[in-house]
């Protein structure tokens, strides 16, 4: 790895965390140019893309870090992220499913799943991988909430009200919310 290119990833880090975006993604351009076979940048690139809504350089920036990476799923997921952003679930959906079978403990792939399956009405889908999030992660109060949404549109009643229970618990305003969303009990 050739020093000046890793100078600029560090300099965009550091952009990165004073919320210079452009700068950010400059510094990395310019690692790119430096060393085109410095393949951790392109993640990066992605995310600066996606956080400034270029989602096509966003995505193209994170199939080519896959690539040099195939089986790291955050990279996965941020590629699903991106797609969901893009409301194009189905590609969502996919790169979510790799991501988990990367590593089946990443929570928030699994969150990802639902968010994707319920985008495309398969509900019974969608409830299965809230339920997973809520089980690797107890305290996310969103996988729990988007769990009890996607149990109210399944009709599931005695599984909301022990959502309302769970979520409740911990976070009252979400538990508070999804009474609102749902219609269930206070």
């Amino acid at each position: 790895m050739n020093f000046q290119a890793w100078w600029q990833v560090r300099r965009s880090r550091l952009l990165t965390l004073l919320n210079r975006n452009e700068k950010a993604a400059a510094a990395l351009e310019q690692a790119l140019r430096i060393d085109p076979a410095y393949h951790g940048v392109r993640g990066g690139l992605g995310y600066l893309y996606a956080m400034r809504g270029d989602h096509d350089r966003a995505v193209e920036n994170f199939r080519k870090a896959l690539e040099a990476e195939p089986r790291k799923a955050a990279l996965h997921f941020d590629l699903g992220f991106v797609y969901q952003q893009m409301q194009q679930h189905e590609s969502a959906l996919n790169a979510m499913r790799e991501a988990v079978e990367c590593d089946p403990k990443l929570d928030r792939a699994w969150y990802g799943m639902g968010v994707s399956l319920r985008a495309l009405e398969r509900h019974d889908e969608a409830a299965a991988a809230f339920e997973r999030a809520a089980e690797l992660q107890p305290m996310n109060g969103f996988a729990w909430y988007e769990l009890g949404v996607t149990y109210h549109r399944l009709g599931r009643r005695r599984e909301l009200e022990q959502v309302l229970a769970t979520l409740g618990g911990f976070d009252p305003k979400l538990a508070n919310r999804l009474v609102q969303v749902t219609g269930s009990r206070s």
